[in-house]
């Protein structure tokens, strides 16, 4: 009597790890290493080979692969999705989207006025 209590007992609650979780296999680290490979060494190369010609496109470009490369690491390392932990994943997900849009557009901004407010310019003709 006190198996069959027992099997119901284990049937009704499972623990941690049997529930069925998203893990990532071999094949998905993997993936996800790779492509932050990429994401990182191109816009090295983009900034180090100065290819676009525009130091302001290159700035816009390498934030593009920036929020790209948080993505890949919620995806693929975190295992962020709309299915697990009840939801609770995608409200991380929309609370990380706005903090690094913010602090992008801020760093941005802090950028952009500390060039433009503290780079003296100076005429060389009125130089002594």
């Amino acid at each position: 009597m006190s198996s069959e209590t027992n099997a119901q007992h284990q049937a009704d609650y499972q623990t941690p790890h049997e529930e069925e979780q998203a893990h990532g296999s071999y094949r998905d680290y993997m993936i996800g290493f790779g492509l932050s490979v990429v994401l990182t060494a191109t816009p090295f190369w983009l900034v180090m080979s100065g290819a676009l010609g525009n130091n302001q496109l290159t700035g816009f470009i390498v934030m593009g692969f920036a929020v790209v490369q948080i993505i890949v690491h919620m995806v693929y390392f975190l295992h962020m999705n709309g299915r697990s932990e009840g939801g609770w994943t995608m409200l991380a997900l929309v609370f990380t989207v706005i903090i690094v849009v913010i602090t992008l557009a801020g760093s941005l901004w802090v950028m952009y006025h500390l060039n433009t407010n503290m780079m003296p310019v100076h005429d060389m003709r009125q130089m002594p």
